[in-house]
Formats: C-alpha cells, sequence, structure tokens
C-alpha cells in the first residue's frame, strides 16, 4: 500500500481579496508583527479573539497608524470572513442605523476576529512590498525605456501596476520564502527566544495549525477534495509526518515547517493552470477580426468555491453579456480589453479591471471586492462590498457600495458618480450576496497614504449632477427589478427629471410650431443627421451598432454559440431605448 502523500498550496483569495495592491505601511514589518503577536497573547480581551477596540488601540497607540488605515486593513479582513447573506444584510441595516460618529463606533465595537489569523493577514499585506533584492536581479527593475517617475506617488504607482494578487506563481514564492516567519507569528511567547524568534524545539498549537488554514489548503493522495490546511493533517498518516504529538497536542515547528516546504505546490486553481487547461469560451461576437486574440476562459467547471476563476483578456472592439451560472460566485478578471462594452450580469465574488482602456463595464452584484488597476478612459458601473482604483486615469466610476472607495496611489482625473442602472434580476443576485442600499458611501473616498501626508483630492471629482445621465442596460431579461436599487440622490433625481422636463418643453414646441408635413419631413432630417453626427462624435454608434445579433451583423450566421448574451434581447428596441435614454437625447422631433 503507497504511503499516504498530500499536496499544499497557498489559497488564492487571501492573496487576491485580502492583500492591498500597494505596498503597506513599515509599521507591518515582521519587526513590529513580532512585538504585537506577543502583546495581543499576554493582554486580557485580545485573544483567540480580537476585537475593533483592542485592535484600534494597538494600531494607533502602538503602531502609529492612522484610524481610518486601522479600519481599512480590520473591514478588509472582514470581507474575507465566511458569513451568510443574511448575516451581511443585518450587519449593513445596524451600520445604516448609527447616526453619529459613537453610534457607528459602539457598532463597529460588536466586530471580532481571529487573532491568530489577523495577524498572518497583517503579514499578508508584504505580497506587494517592493523588494530591493529583486530589483537587483532585475525583476522589478524599472524598463530602461521607462520615463524616470517624478514623485513618490508615482513610484509607488509604478510598483503597484505589477501587484501580485492575481500571480499564483509569486503566492508560491511569498509562502515558500516566508514560511518560517509566518510560523513563528503563531508560536507562543513562552516558545520564543529572548529576541522574540523562535526556538528550534518550539512548539506549534493545533489551533495555531487551524489559523493557518486562512493561507493554505490542500488535498491528500492525488485526491481531488480540497481541505483546509488543519483538516488535511486531520490524517493519522499526515500528522506523523508533520510532527504532531497525540501527548502535547501539538506539533514540532521544525518538522511541520520541513513537511510543509516539502508539500507546498502551485495551486492547481491558479491563473497559470485556468490559462494552460481551463475551458475556452466564446462569448462574444466576431466582428471582422477582432476577436482573434482575444482569450476567455474559467476553471468554474473544476474548482471549488473560492478557488473559481474566469478570465477575459484582450476583448476589442465588442459587446460582451452574459447572465450565466458559470459565472455566479466567480472571481474574475478583464484584462487589456479596448473600445469593448462588457455586461456581466450575475453575482460575483470579486472582480478585477486590468490594463483596460476605452471600455464600459456594467458589473452584477460584487461581493467581495472590485479593483481597478492601470486603465484608461473606463467606465465601471457596479455594486460592491468594496472598490479600489489604483494608477488609472479619466476613469468614472458609479458604484453602491456600504465600504469608502479605497484610491490608491498614481490616480489622475478620477470621476466618482452615484450608481445608475438596473436589469430584472439585479435585487435578487445583491440579496443573495448580502449587498444592500444602505450604507452607500460612493461618495466618501479614502485616499490610501501609509506612511506620508495624505495627497490632496485633486485626483479625483464627484460628478456634477448637470453631466449626470441614467444607464440602460440594453438586455431583455425576466425579474422584479425596474429602477435603480434604493433610487438617485436627491440632486441627482432632479437633474434627471429636470432633463425629461426639457424634452416634454422641446416636444411640446415643435408641435405649438403647426409645421405642414413638408417641413416635418425635413425637420426630422435635420434632427436625424445631428443626433448621427453626435453619436459618431461621441462614439456612442460603436456601442450600438455593437449590439446587432450574428443574424444581422453577419450575413451567414451558423455557430450559435458566439451569442452576444444568454438572454436574447429584443435588439432593435432596445438599441433606440439605448440610444435615446443612454446617451439623454431623443433623435425624434416630437
Amino acid at each position: 500500500m503507497d504511503a499516504c502523500t498530500a499536496s499544499v498550496w497557498p489559497r488564492l483569495e487571501p492573496c487576491l481579496l485580502g492583500a492591498l495592491q500597494v505596498a503597506p505601511p513599515s509599521k507591518l514589518s515582521m519587526h513590529y508583527l513580532r512585538k504585537m503577536a506577543c502583546y495581543v497573547r499576554t493582554r486580557e480581551g485580545c485573544f483567540p479573539r480580537l476585537g475593533w477596540h483592542m485592535w484600534r488601540h494597538i494600531a494607533c497607540g502602538k503602531l502609529q497608524l492612522a484610524e481610518e488605515l486601522a479600519w481599512l486593513f480590520f473591514e478588509t479582513f472582514d470581507l474575507l470572513t465566511p458569513r451568510s447573506p443574511e448575516e451581511k444584510l443585518e450587519w449593513a441595516e445596524a451600520l445604516s442605523q448609527s447616526q453619529s460618529p459613537r453610534e457607528l463606533d459602539r457598532q463597529r465595537s460588536k466586530l471580532y476576529v481571529d487573532t491568530l489569523q489577523f495577524l498572518l493577514f497583517l503579514y499578508l499585506q508584504q505580497l506587494n512590498r517592493v523588494s530591493l533584492r529583486t530589483s537587483l536581479i532585475g525583476e522589478e527593475w524599472p524598463s530602461p525605456r521607462a520615463r524616470s517617475p517624478s514623485s513618490s506617488s508615482e513610484r509607488e504607482a509604478k510598483t503597484s501596476s505589477s501587484s501580485k494578487n492575481w500571480d499564483d506563481q509569486a503566492h508560491l514564492t511569498f509562502m515558500q520564502t516566508h514560511l518560517s516567519e509566518l510560523l513563528e507569528l503563531l508560536v507562543e511567547p513562552g516558545e520564543l527566544s529572548g529576541s522574540g524568534q523562535a526556538l528550534r524545539d518550539s512548539q506549534l498549537s493545533a489551533e495555531a495549525v487551524q489559523a493557518l488554514s486562512l493561507l493554505l489548503e490542500g488535498s491528500a493522495s492525488r485526491g481531488r477534495t480540497v481541505h483546509p490546511l488543519h483538516r488535511l493533517l486531520g490524517r493519522a498518516p499526515l500528522q506523523a509526518q508533520a510532527g504532531y504529538s497525540k501527548i502535547s497536542r501539538s506539533y514540532s515547528l521544525q518538522q511541520l515547517q520541513n513537511w510543509l516546504r516539502q508539500t507546498l505546490t502551485l495551486n492547481p486553481f491558479g491563473m497559470s493552470t485556468c490559462l494552460r487547461s481551463g475551458k475556452k469560451l466564446a462569448w462574444a461576437l466576431q466582428v471582422e477580426g477582432a476577436m482573434k486574440r482575444a482569450k476567455i476562459a474559467r476553471n468554474t467547471h473544476m474548482a471549488p468555491p473560492g478557488s473559481r476563476v474566469v478570465l477575459m483578456s484582450q476583448v476589442y472592439k465588442q459587446t460582451l453579456a452574459k447572465d450565466s451560472e458559470k459565472l455566479a460566485g466567480a472571481n474574475v478578471k478583464l484584462h487589456r480589453c479596448s473600445e469593448a462594452f462588457i455586461y456581466l450580469l450575475s453575482p460575483l465574488r470579486s472582480a478585477t479591471l486590468d490594463k483596460c482602456r476605452n471600455s464600459t463595464v456594467v458589473l452584477g452584484p460584487v461581493e467581495t471586492s472590485v479593483h481597478v488597476q492601470s486603465c484608461e478612459n473606463v467606465r465601471l458601473v457596479c455594486v460592491a462590498g468594496r472598490l479600489a482604483i489604483g494608477a488609472s486615469s479619466r476613469c468614472t466610476v458609479h458604484a453602491l457600495t456600504p465600504t469608502r472607495p479605497l484610491l490608491l496611489p498614481g490616480n489622475t482625473a478620477l470621476t466618482l458618480g452615484p450608481f445608475h442602472t438596473h436589469y430584472p434580476t439585479l435585487e435578487d443576485h445583491m440579496a443573495s450576496v448580502g449587498l444592500a442600499v444602505v450604507p452607500n458611501l460612493w461618495d466618501q473616498p479614502l485616499l490610501y497614504s501609509p506612511d506620508g501626508p495624505a495627497p490632496g483630492p485633486s485626483c479625483y471629482r464627484i460628478l456634477p449632477p448637470e453631466e449626470f445621465c441614467t444607464l440602460v442596460v440594453p438586455f431583455q431579461m425576466e425579474g422584479d427589478t425596474c429602477e435603480v436599487p434604493g433610487g438617485l440622490p436627491p440632486a441627482y433625481q432632479q437633474a434627471v427629471e429636470a432633463r425629461e422636463q426639457r424634452v416634454q418643453e422641446w416636444q411640446r414646441t415643435v408641435k405649438d410650431a403647426h409645421l405642414n408635413k413638408e417641413q416635418r419631413r425635413q425637420f426630422q432630417a435635420l434632427v436625424e443627421q445631428k443626433f448621427h453626427q453626435w453619436l459618431l462624435e461621441t462614439g456612442k454608434r460603436q456601442e450600438l451598432d455593437s449590439l446587432l445579433p450574428p443574424t444581422i451583423g453577419q450575413p451567414n450566421p451558423t455557430d450559435h454559440s458566439q451569442s452576444t448574451c444568454s438572454a436574447e434581447p429584443s435588439l432593435q428596441h432596445q438599441k433606440d431605448q439605448a440610444s435615446q435614454q443612454a446617451a439623454g437625447r431623443t433623435p425624434t422631433v416630437c
């Protein structure tokens, strides 16, 4: 009989969703985390669960972090904590009823996290730290053709633009390189030397190994079932290999570390495997060869929850729309999409827009976070647990989010506006991921500045109501949602009503002119000419033309798998509606 073997790999979600996409504050280095690990073990009310008030005391009083930064880390960790949609909605309701800072702080004080897992989470922020060593060997050295950044924020933006959150090879390297320090944070103070480092004969408790399951999972003997690390080590043969003692009910630190180094491998559900062997999808129209370089792949047919990935790369001059179970609960990455119109109308786990240009992206409710990185002239519409934007320019984001939008270094000319669209199943999708209409902090961004003075608000603006128009999702679907969830903020609702009033006045003016039949014909032709000229000048023409299905846009449609969306739209009606309402203009004279 073969000996029991195991494979262990870094979990995707903590690296993807937990690690901020920029270098961490210097006070989250190992030196300070060692002190924090000893402090929380020896202070009442800190272990095994850490509350907001004690973490704020440690972060602000000991680590000298700003309170808003301390809450950012605490809240980000909480986003990773498994909770039912009902629990999330109850928490949102309680926050929305907090009318003063004191009431809000009282509500936050009810939030607790696992202390050891939170320590590992804080250490994981080192994932995107710029390493001098790797810079010297060339991995992170700037291109000789690149312009030298003129400010610290530009330098930070340059390094953060190549974040490692999606890079499964970087996750493995990080775990292999820092495994000893990660384990050291879990060792009890009595097992440490005078300098705070682990002794060679140190022991690690079963509770500490359970905390390590935040970062590691695996399978036994080439099995397909994925287990958290502590459950994987519940097998007697593997316990023996990892140095478990039934007498002390603990693991030998040295033996466990050696076993982990031998079993650590690349995540079989990561981006590398998805690109190599994931299912290829054809969800977009192939028009004039525009899809020849596009790649759309997924592993949702085989990956466990939390590791489901959908990649859409280099979608160019296309409308891509999907409402599919293949998207539900997936981590979606849109990479280098250009001049595209993308509608992903399903509840998602997370979404990342990376290096996209001149595109419109409309997302279904995103349970955790939406991250926009190195994008230019992108319009994003989303409901999300967290929104983060870094190194992007001239992007407009219409969001509904219960947390403050996180603006990372390197942004220029961002515009933040209220969520302004709906589709028939939107509210059902929001309920399924635990997102409510309140609180909604879309207009209260947090400018990330861990170790220096906070940058000014010049990198963003709040969309003026006079520039506001609602967005129409141009597809017919079944469902009950028929308006923007929660409604529009009063100033924006008034702007919409004022625009509708001007249209009505225009129609009355035309009617009162008593034009004869020939005059009406000429006037109609003039208005249509001006309208189509406006469509071309603004790029709206491409958006409308891309809605034509293969049966209209192609002479011989034979491949029905190349459909634009899973719910077949009534295209001509929706095209007219999109041109009239989404653009805020009308081509008719009366």
